[in-house]
């Protein structure tokens, strides 16, 4: 007598059995990779993100991490916001002097540094106190720009909460003695779980650059001397 209650595998022919057997061990293993790649993140961040100004040690240079003013929509990109704030909050309790605002500005028409120079400036940051880095196209750019083409030895990155893990884990790979502030995560649920879904995956990619590839970025040059100059930590 058959048992009714066979699994799926052992009802479907023998070629298709092993098809679903090995794709079902390669969700496994993709599964065990970006749980591996999020333990690794955080282990690497503990200790050095702040939520508050005043916790924060004393840096030079704080870090702005870009995104986008708007979103697709058209619609104001709480993000963008958040971190805007932050930054401003940071540089008026004067834990930095400087801001490094990094972003993607890959065609005339998509300018994230600009946006954020004038966001920072609408909350009371003074235009010499910023610097533009145009070549922020990710995570890994902005982080390891700052210290091979600005020169930055130690900063504050700023960003959301859940990105800071990994702008941390990148910093420490490279050599950068960074701390973050972590600006508010999107209150709205949806929006942020969406967001948290897809820092899982960079994460795991982020780990594939550092340690496979060992990937650097886009653009690694000419050397920016001002922000080397002015850091005096």
């Amino acid at each position: 007598m058959k048992l009714i209650n066979a699994s799926l595998a052992d009802r479907l022919p023998r070629p298709r059995r092993a098809l679903v057997l090995a794709l079902a061990l390669v969700a496994g293993l993709l599964a065990i990779a970006v749980m591996a790649a999020n333990r690794l993140c955080q282990q690497a961040a503990q200790g050095r993100i702040f939520t508050s100004p005043e916790a924060l040690p004393n840096r030079e240079v704080g870090l702005v991490l870009g995104t986008s003013q708007t979103t697709r929509r058209g619609q104001p990109n709480l993000h963008f916001t958040s971190r805007m704030d932050a930054a401003a909050a940071l540089y008026h309790a004067g834990k930095v002097h400087h801001l490094l605002v990094s972003g993607d500005n890959h065609i005339a028409t998509y300018d994230e540094p600009t946006a954020m120079r004038e966001a920072l400036m609408a909350r009371g940051v003074p235009a010499a106190d910023i610097t533009l880095d145009y070549a922020g196209f990710r995570t890994l750019d902005s982080v390891v720009r700052a210290q091979t083409v600005f020169g930055l030895d130690h900063c504050t990155i700023i960003t959301e909460a859940y990105h800071c893990p990994r702008a941390l884990w990148i910093a420490e790979k490279h050599g950068l003695d960074a701390v973050a502030l972590a600006a508010p995560d999107v209150a709205m649920r949806s929006w942020a779980w969406r967001a948290k879904a897809r820092e899982s995956f960079a994460r795991a990619w982020c780990a594939v650059d550092l340690y496979v590839w060992h990937r650097q970025p886009k653009f690694t040059g000419p050397r920016e001397p001002t922000l080397a100059r002015t850091e005096r930590l």
